[in-house]
C-alpha cells in the first residue's frame, strides 16, 4: 500500500480505514467444505477453480454471498424483515470484510410469454419515454406505448363537497399500448375441436380426450351433470343449441352435484387452464395435449408486434416503436446515435450508453422484441451484466457463475475486458470458472479439490495463475492442455440433407451435415448454430436432441427418480426385508408425515422469495423412523440416496446389495462426468451442464440413431473434456451419428466434421462460412474459429 506524504513532507502512517483490503474466511463447512480457511484480496479479479463438484459454489455462492445477502436483510426494519426470508448463517467460523454482493447467476430469466429483453433491461421504458416524447402523431405518456397496458375506459360518480354542490360525474380513461387482439402476446391461438373430444361418443363413454377430464372426475361431471347436454347422447347428435352450451357458454354459477361451482364452455374453460399458462412450464402430458390440440399463429391485428394501431402509427422519422424494438440492437444503437434533440439529451445519452453496453457485451445480435424465456443460460447472464456495467455503484462484490458459457473463444476476449472493466472501478470480482481464457486474467486463484464430493472441499492452491500452473494440482495440470487435431478422421455412412434454412437470421442455408462421425456446428455467439440445429433438424424416434434446458419435476426431484435408478432400489431394499417397496418412497407410503418426504418445510411468501428449513422430525432424512430400521448392505435407504453416483455404483456391484439393474444406470452416469452427484440431490439445484449430461446418461439406452448435444462442455473441468471426448467417441463407434454445437477447442479439434457459421452475428451471421476437417480449418484459417483452433493447437 502507498503512503501518502504528511504535511511536513514525510510519509505518514496508513489511514486505518485502508487496512480492510481482505475477505477472510475461516472455518467454513458448508456442503462439502472441510473447514476451508482462504483470504481473498479485496478489488481484484479472483478466480475460483477445480473439478466440478469440488466445493467452488459452496465457497463462493453459499457461504460468501450467501453471509452478505442475509447481513444486508437485517439492516432493514424489524417490519420489513418480517415480509422476508429468515436465511440461515452459513457453516463458518469467521467471514470479515464482506461488502455488497451482487450475483449474476446462469438462472434463466422469467418465461413469461409478455418477458422481452427490452422489458429485462429497462430499455423498453426508456424507448417508450422517447416516444411519448417525440412521436408523431402524439398519442399520449409512455404507458401508450407499452404492450404490456391496455387501455382503459370508465365512468362512475365521486362525491366532492364543494358549498352546494355534493356529485360530480366523473370519466376514467388510461390509453395503454397492449394490442387488444393478442393481449400483447403477438399470437393467437386457434383450438383445433377434433382433439378436445371424439364426437362419435358420449361423454358417459369417455369422448373427451383432454387430460383430467376422464369419466367421473369432478372437470367430467360439470359437463354430465350440469343439465345443459345429455351425457349419454354422442355429441355429433347434439343440438346447435347443446353444442354452443358444451363448448361456449358464459360462466354462470350453479348448483351440480350438490355442489355449488361455475359452468362454462369447454373452450374457454380450457384457454383459462392451459393457454394462460408458459406452455415450457406445463407437465409433459399436458404440454403434449397442448402441442397437439393447439395452434399459435402470429396475431393478425398487431402482426405480431403485441402493440396497438395507434403505438404503432406514432413514429420518430419513419421509425415506429415496433421497428425499434424488431431491430437487431447494433442497429438500434446506430438509429439512436443519428438522434439530435436536445430536449431528450440525458435520454439519449443513457440509452446509447445501455444499447452499447449490449455490443460490447457481445449482444449486439439480440433485438429487444426477443421473448426472454428464449435465451440460453450464458445470453441470459450477460443480459443480466447490463444493469451493473453502467452502475454506479464502487467497491461491490460482484459474483459471477462460468460467464464465459455460450461463448466463442472470439467472445471471451470481450467478456474478460468487461470483467476487468467492473475490476477496475474499485469492485471485487469473484469468478467461477473453468475456461483457461478466463482464469489466465485473474489476479488471484482459488483451486478447489483435489476431487468432487467427499472427496474434495479443501483448498489445493492459492496464488497467481502462474503459481497454479506450477503447483502440480488438477487444474494447474491441466491448464495448458492442448488436444492435437485429428490426423484420420471417421469416414460418413449417410448425410442428413437441410435445404432452405431460413430460421432466425439463416439465409436460405443449404448443408449436408453426415452421419455416422462426430459433427461439430460451430461459430460465434449468435451466429445462427442453434437456429441450424434445433430449427431444422426435427426431434423425433431417430433424433434424440438433448439439451441444457430445465427438466420437469418439483424440488422432490433427484436423479434417482429422474432416471429410473430408484425403482431397482426401492425393490432391492424390499426384497432383502420382506416387505412393500412403497415403503422406500419418500413420495408414498414410506415419507415422513411432517414434511410429506420432502425433508424441509418450504413456507411459501407469495411475492416475496421462499422458505425452506430443514424438517426437525426427520431431520431431512425424508422418511418415517420405522423405515430407516429396514438395511440393504448395513444402509438404510436415507443413507443410499445421500452416496454419490461413485460411491452407489461400487455399492451395488458387489455383496448383498448387488444390483444389476441400478449398476447400469449409475455406470452411465459416471460415464458422462457425474459420479460426485449424490442420487438424492434435488434437480432444481443442478447446472445447465448437469443437466444435460444426467439426460444423456437417461437417453443412452435409447434406440434412436443420431444425438444432438448443446454444449456438452459446459460446466466440465478440464480433466473431464478429455472423459467427454472418449464418451461421444464410444457414441460414435457403436453405430450412433453425433452432432454438437460447441465452442470448446479441443471439441473442435477432436471433430471429424466441422460446419462453422458467421463470419458475425445476427443480420452478420447465419451463413456457412466452412465446412470440413478439422485440419483444413487450421491449414485455411479462413474464419474467426479456423485462426483461434490454430492457435490453440499451436500451428
Amino acid at each position: 500500500m502507498n503512503e501518502a506524504p504528511g504535511a511536513d513532507g514525510q510519509a505518514s502512517a496508513p489511514h486505518a480505514a485502508d487496512r480492510h483490503d481482505l475477505i477472510r474466511v475461516h472455518g467454513a463447512r458448508e456442503n462439502n467444505l472441510k473447514d476451508v480457511s482462504i483470504e481473498i484480496p479485496k478489488r481484484r479479479l479472483t478466480a475460483f477453480t477445480g473439478v466440478s463438484g469440488s466445493g467452488k459454489s459452496s465457497l463462493v455462492f453459499d457461504t460468501i454471498a450467501a453471509e452478505s445477502q442475509r447481513l444486508i436483510n437485517e439492516t432493514y426494519s424489524a417490519f420489513v424483515q418480517g415480509f422476508m426470508p429468515t436465511l440461515a448463517r452459513p457453516e463458518v467460523d469467521v467471514l470479515e470484510g464482506l461488502t455488497t454482493a451482487i450475483i449474476v447467476d446462469q438462472q434463466r430469466l422469467g418465461a413469461d410469454p409478455r418477458s422481452t429483453v427490452g422489458t429485462a433491461t429497462d430499455v423498453n421504458a426508456m424507448l417508450r419515454i422517447l416516444f411519448s416524447r417525440l412521436g408523431e402523431p402524439h398519442i399520449g405518456p409512455p404507458s401508450a406505448y407499452a404492450f404490456n397496458v391496455p387501455s382503459v375506459r370508465a365512468s362512475g360518480a365521486i362525491t366532492v363537497e364543494r358549498g352546494d354542490k355534493k356529485t360530480e360525474k366523473a370519466t376514467f380513461e388510461r390509453t395503454g399500448g397492449m394490442c387488444p387482439g393478442c393481449e400483447g402476446r403477438g399470437t393467437v391461438s386457434d383450438i383445433d375441436h377434433g382433439r378436445l373430444y371424439d364426437d362419435s361418443k358420449s361423454l358417459a363413454e369417455g369422448a373427451l380426450t383432454v387430460p383430467g377430464y376422464t369419466p367421473g372426475g369432478w372437470n367430467y361431471r360439470l359437463y354430465s351433470e350440469s343439465g345443459f347436454v345429455d351425457a349419454d347422447k354422442p355429441i355429433r347428435e347434439y343440438t346447435e343449441r347443446e353444442l354452443r352450451d358444451f363448448l361456449h357458454h358464459e360462466p354462470v354459477r350453479m348448483k351440480i352435484a350438490g355442489i355449488n361451482m361455475t359452468y362454462e364452455g369447454l373452450i374457454p374453460r380450457i384457454q383459462k387452464s392451459f393457454l394462460a399458462k408458459d406452455k415450457e412450464g406445463m407437465q409433459p402430458h399436458i404440454r403434449a395435449f397442448v402441442e397437439r390440440a393447439v395452434t399459435f399463429t402470429t396475431c393478425p391485428d398487431c402482426d405480431g408486434t403485441r402493440l396497438s394501431e395507434g403505438a404503432r402509427a406514432s413514429k420518430i422519422g419513419r421509425i415506429s416503436i415496433a421497428d425499434a424494438c424488431a431491430m437487431q440492437i447494433s442497429d438500434l444503437a446506430a438509429w439512436v446515435r443519428g438522434l439530435d434533440e436536445p430536449s431528450v439529451a440525458p435520454l439519449l445519452t443513457a440509452l446509447q450508453l445501455t444499447l452499447d453496453s449490449f455490443v460490447e457485451i457481445g449482444l449486439g445480435y439480440l433485438s429487444l422484441d426477443r421473448p426472454s424465456g428464449t435465451l440460453s443460460g450464458g445470453e441470459a447472464q450477460r443480459v443480466k451484466m447490463i444493469r451493473h456495467l453502467g452502475s454506479s455503484l464502487t467497491d461491490v462484490t460482484y459474483v459471477f457463475d462460468e460467464p464465459t458459457i455460450g461463448l466463442h473463444p472470439h467472445d471471451i476476449r470481450r467478456m474478460n475486458d468487461l470483467l476487468l472493466q467492473l475490476r477496475d472501478k474499485g469492485n471485487t470480482v469473484l469468478v467461477v470458472e473453468h475456461k483457461p481464457e478466463a482464469i489466465a486474467i485473474a489476479d488471484h486463484v482459488v483451486d478447489l479439490g483435489p476431487g468432487a464430493g467427499t472427496a474434495g472441499g479443501t483448498v489445493c492452491f492459492e496464488g497467481t495463475v502462474d503459481g497454479l500452473r506450477a503447483s502440480g494440482t488438477v487444474t494447474g495440470r491441466h491448464l495448458d492442455d492442448r488436444a492435437a487435431v485429428k490426423e484420420s478422421v471417421r469416414r460418413p455412412t449417410g448425410a442428413l440433407k437441410i435445404r432452405g434454412a431460413s430460421t432466425h437470421n439463416l439465409r436460405d442455408v443449404d448443408v449436408d451435415i453426415p452421419l455416422g462421425v462426430l459433427t461439430v456446428v460451430t461459430g460465434v455467439a449468435g451466429s445462427g448454430k442453434s437456429s441450424l440445429v434445433h430449427g431444422s433438424i426435427p426431434a423425433g424416434e431417430e433424433v434424440i436432441s438433448v439439451d441444457q434446458g430445465a427438466i420437469r419435476g418439483s424440488r422432490r426431484s433427484n436423479p434417482a427418480t429422474y432416471t429410473g435408478l430408484l425403482d431397482p432400489i426401492r425393490k432391492a431394499f424390499a426384497k432383502a426385508n420382506g416387505v412393500k417397496p412403497a415403503l422406500f418412497s419418500a413420495n408414498s407410503e414410506g415419507a415422513c408425515p411432517t414434511c410429506n418426504g420432502a425433508g424441509v418445510i418450504y413456507t411459501d411468501l407469495g411475492m416475496m422469495a421462499g422458505v425452506s428449513s430443514t424438517c426437525e422430525d426427520c431431520e431431512g432424512k425424508r422418511f418415517q423412523p420405522s423405515v430407516l430400521e429396514y438395511l440393504l448392505g448395513g444402509r438404510d435407504i436415507s443413507e443410499v440416496l445421500a452416496m454419490s453416483v461413485t460411491e452407489a455404483e461400487e455399492f451395488f456391484g458387489s455383496g448383498e446389495a448387488r444390483t444389476p439393474a441400478a449398476q447400469r444406470i449409475l455406470a452411465r452416469l459416471v460415464d458422462v462426468g457425474l459420479g460426485y452427484l449424490s442420487l438424492g440431490q434435488p434437480l432444481t439445484t443442478l447446472s445447465g451442464g448437469e443437466r444435460q449430461r444426467l439426460k444423456l446418461a437417461t437417453h443412452m439406452a435409447d434406440k434412436g440413431g443420431v444425438y444432438v448435444l448443446d454444449e456438452p462442455t459446459t460446466g466440465l473441468h478440464l480433466a473431464d473434456v478429455e472423459q467427454l471426448l472418449g464418451l461421444l467417441d464410444r457414441l460414435v463407434d457403436s453405430g450412433k451419428s453425433v452432432i454438437v454445437v460447441e465452442h470448446h477447442q479441443a471439441v473442435m479439434a477432436h471433430a471429424d466434421w466441422i460446419i462453422d457459421l458467421g463470419p458475425g452475428a445476427g443480420h452478420d451471421g447465419g451463413k456457412i462460412v466452412f465446412e470440413g476437417t478439422p485440419a483444413d480449418l487450421v491449414a485455411a484459417r479462413s474464419t474467426l474459429t479456423g485462426e483461434h483452433l490454430a492457435e490453440y493447437v499451436g500451428v
